[in-house]
């Protein structure tokens, strides 16, 4: 894995944007793949060339790049095969005419050359294996098979661990699927943005901000605690891995369980600890996830972790005891599915490299087996009278007053409400003043307002007149 946090590149004295540098640099990689393309073809049709073969087409020294593309480039090391691969597939998306020179038709067939191997989609011209092998020479099938050798075993190439590879069928040939950068990838070495990918059936999981800052959470210290240990792994765990030569250690990856009533802050606790280290938190949408039908479930939830796999993000299951209950030994067909839907999370998770954190209202209601993989076990509790006390207080508007006879202290201890709850009463009551144009909340807005939160009509009996 390249790691973007570490070795920073030493920019020059030009200030350029990282989108302008990688504008710069992609266009002398580009016009090296352009020169590789003429080589070739000249070589292939007895067109006069100074050269013999197109290895011998000097690739641009990466040590004079300053982009977050050349920072890959020289981090990853890459091969003339895997740079040029890795060029060919940007081409689409950065300079999509320099492949056009392969849809010259073969005069004997009035077929495009089908040695060039590229293909269309979506009338858009790409690179295929078939391409790079044709481009580096590959006359001996030994040197087709390396390359395609290479394709299979994807994930252990820097360059073609970037690229989406997926045909229409799982039949077609590696060899014959178009090149594509990964998104994430794409938006790195081009606009130089991270990659946010939306809601969707291909990713179902949704980005979540709480726009509070770290200080907003209000909790015990014994939760605080917990959660800066957890803050601690994400800001510095890389370098307990590499510096500290705990890779091979411990298990990759952080786990926590956050569990608690409604309301006590396991979500926007979630969110802080992405926002307060700079990491994107997507909550995993289990209505897209959860499926009727055998292996579906599984399917979608390794669409999630694949994403996520190599980034910074926190993956955020909220109520996940919904999905991830306990297992149970009946052999009806529902029980086996849920059952294999537990196992597979089980070991999805426990191989995951980043940060997971399942939420639940009720702990007891988790496999049991989870509570062996999390690093942390976080309680969120209602919060007491004092911490009650100060939410009242912080909660109201600067441009409201409080009713002479509301006394704050004494529905705070009254009251056993969670956060959530106390800053519904607060938004139920300041919204009444607004529509009746006034700045004053009432007690009669606050009473009505425990008593919407409450939700019993024996609890509504007992609340103080005040």
């Amino acid at each position: 894995m390249v790691n973007f946090n570490v070795t920073p590149i030493k920019k020059p004295s030009v200030a350029l944007s990282d989108l302008q540098w990688n504008a710069k640099d992609l266009t002398t990689d580009i016009a090296w793949c352009e020169q590789i393309i003429n080589v070739r073809l000249n070589l292939y049709f007895n067109q006069e060339t100074s050269y013999s073969g197109v290895s011998e087409v000097i690739a641009p020294n990466v040590a004079s790049y300053n982009s977050p593309y050349g920072l890959y480039l020289q981090q990853a090391n890459l091969t003339f095969v895997e740079r040029l691969a890795l060029v060919l597939a940007l081409l689409p998306a950065v300079k999509p005419s320099v492949l056009d020179v392969f849809l010259y038709k073969n005069e004997a067939t009035e077929r495009p050359y089908t040695e060039f191997g590229c293909q269309e989609l979506g009338g858009c011209i790409y690179a295929t294996g078939e391409t790079l092998a044709f481009l580096i020479g590959c006359d001996a099938l030994e040197d087709r098979f390396n390359i395609q050798k290479q394709l299979y075993q994807q994930a252990q190439s820097a360059a073609f661990k970037l690229l989406q590879l997926k045909g229409e069928s799982d039949d077609v040939s590696l060899m014959k699927i178009p090149f594509q950068v990964k998104d994430e990838y794409l938006h790195l070495f081009t606009i130089s943005e991270p990659y946010r990918p939306d809601l969707s059936q291909d990713f179902p999981a949704k980005r979540v901000v709480s726009g509070k800052r770290w200080q907003d959470l209000n909790l015990p210290d014994a939760t605080m605690e917990q959660l800066e240990d957890i803050r601690g792994w994400i800001k510095h765990g890389h370098k307990l891995k590499q510096d500290w030569g705990f890779g091979n250690k411990i298990r990759p990856g952080y786990r926590a369980l956050f569990h608690g009533q409604p309301g006590t802050g396991k979500t926007m606790a979630a969110c802080l600890l992405g926002e307060s280290t700079g990491s994107d938190v997507y909550q995993v949408d289990l209505s897209l996830i959860t499926s009727k039908y055998i292996g579906e479930t599984e399917k979608n939830l390794e669409k999630v972790f694949s994403m996520a796999e190599d980034k910074s993000w926190i993956l955020f299951f909220d109520e996940a005891d919904a999905l991830f209950g306990k297992r149970t030994e009946s052999n009806s067909a529902n029980d086996q599915f849920a059952n294999q839907n537990v196992a597979y999370l089980l070991q999805r998770i426990e191989a995951f490299n980043g940060v997971v954190i399942l939420a639940s209202n009720y702990k007891n209601n988790l496999d049991e087996a989870f509570f062996r993989r999390f690093e942390a076990v976080v309680y969120f509790k209602l919060p007491d009278a004092a911490q009650r006390l100060s939410l009242w207080k912080s909660g109201f508007s600067d441009k409201s007053s409080l009713e002479s006879s509301i006394d704050l202290s004494h529905i705070a201890k009254a009251h056993e409400l969670s956060a959530a709850a106390i800053m519904n009463v607060i938004r139920y009551t300041s919204l009444k003043a607004v529509c009746d144009d006034r700045t004053v909340i009432l007690a009669k807005d606050i009473n009505a307002g425990i008593q919407q939160q409450l939700g019993n009509d024996e609890r509504n009996n007992a609340l103080s007149r005040f």
